[in-house]
C-alpha cells in the first residue's frame, strides 16, 4: 500500500483536524456533569458510555492524516488510563489545547523544540503544585466515600458501597467488581481464597 507523505501547514492542519475530531467527541464526557455518548457497533446494540477512553478507542477516521492525529490523542488517553487509572478525558482536553496553541506558535515562527522545553518546564511546575495540594486519604472512610462517590458519577449509593467494601477488607484486601445478573448491588466478603473453578 502506498504511503501518503505530507509536509508543513497541510500536514499540521490535517493532524489538528484529527485531534479536534477525537477530542470534541471525548470532552463532552468530562467531569461529574459530563454527558453520555452513544457508540454505534457493527454488530449488536449500541453502547452508551460516559468513559472518555472508551469513546476514544472507538474512533477511527477515514482520512489517513486526520486519523493519525486522532491516534496520537488516543495514545495520550490510553497511557493516562494505564498510569493513573482515571483522568483520560482531562488528558485528552489538555492534549487538544497543547496541540492547538503549539501549532499556532509554530505557524507564527516559534521554534518547536523551544516550545517543547517550555511545555516540559510547565509540566514540572504543575506536577509540583498538584503534589503540594494533594491529600492522603489513608483510612479516613468519609474521604474514601467522597472520592468513590465522585468516581461513580456522583452516585452516593455506589460510593457508600465502595467505602464499606474498603472498610471490610482494609488496605491489604482485594476488591473485585463484577456485573450482576439482577438489579441488586451487593457486597460479598470472602475470607481466605476463592476459586471459581477447580
Amino acid at each position: 500500500m502506498a504511503k501518503e507523505i505530507s509536509f508543513n501547514i497541510d500536514a499540521r492542519d490535517q493532524l489538528k483536524k484529527g485531534v479536534d475530531e477525537l477530542a470534541n467527541a471525548v470532552k463532552v464526557t468530562l467531569g461529574p456533569k459530563g454527558r453520555n455518548v452513544i457508540i454505534e457497533k457493527k454488530f449488536g446494540a449500541p453502547h452508551i458510555t460516559k468513559d472518555g477512553v472508551t469513546v476514544a478507542k472507538e474512533i477511527e477516521l477515514d482520512d489517513a492524516m486526520q486519523n493519525l492525529g486522532a491516534q496520537l490523542v488516543k495514545e495520550v488517553a490510553s497511557k493516562t488510563g494505564d498510569t493513573a487509572g482515571d483522568g483520560t478525558t482531562t488528558a485528552t482536553v489538555l492534549a487538544q489545547a497543547i496541540v492547538s496553541v503549539g501549532l499556532k506558535n509554530v505557524t507564527a515562527g516559534a521554534n518547536p523544540m523551544d516550545l517543547k522545553r517550555g511545555i516540559d518546564k510547565a509540566v514540572a511546575k504543575v506536577v509540583e503544585s498538584i503534589k503540594e495540594q494533594s491529600e492522603v486519604v489513608g483510612d479516613n472512610y468519609d474521604k474514601i466515600e467522597q472520592v468513590a462517590t465522585v468516581s461513580a458519577n456522583n452516585d452516593a449509593v455506589i460510593g457508600k458501597l465502595i467505602a464499606d467494601a474498603m472498610r471490610k477488607v482494609s488496605k491489604d484486601g482485594v476488591i473485585t467488581i463484577e456485573e450482576a445478573k439482577g438489579t441488586d448491588t451487593t457486597i460479598d466478603v470472602v475470607e481466605g481464597m476463592q476459586f471459581d473453578r477447580g
